[in-house]
């Protein structure tokens, strides 16, 4: 089974920055698509960015110039810097990844991190 844990969620003045990792664990043949996700009170859940395992990258324009998504293959980790924070950014931000492991293909999802932005 393929569990997700995210780090790294807090208290930010708006202007300031933050950075989440989320791992991934357990026994996977491959990793493909990495991302985040958020999911403010009484909002659906959108997507923040996704990465692959080549380094491409696709963000939400609301994000975009503010937020970098990155990955570390070798960890099965994500990371996303988030610069510039707003106070409509403050959410709860879950990581997802896909891929193959011995039960055959997952999609899986953290608890995710709460990120709140102080105006």
């Amino acid at each position: 089974q393929v569990q997700l844990v995210e780090s790294g969620g807090g208290l930010v003045q708006a202007g300031g920055s933050l950075r989440l990792s989320c791992a991934a664990s357990g026994i996977m043949f491959s990793v493909n698509v990495m991302g985040w996700y958020r999911q403010a009170p009484g909002e659906q859940r959108e997507l923040v960015a996704t990465i692959t395992p080549g380094g491409s990258t696709n963000y939400a324009d609301s994000v975009k110039g503010r937020f970098t998504i990155s990955r570390d293959n070798a960890k099965n980790t994500v990371y996303l810097q988030m610069n510039s924070l707003k106070p409509e950014d403050a959410a709860v931000y879950i990581c997802n990844a896909r891929g193959r492991s011995y039960t055959g293909a997952f999609d899986a999802w953290g608890q995710g991190t709460l990120v709140t932005v102080s105006s």
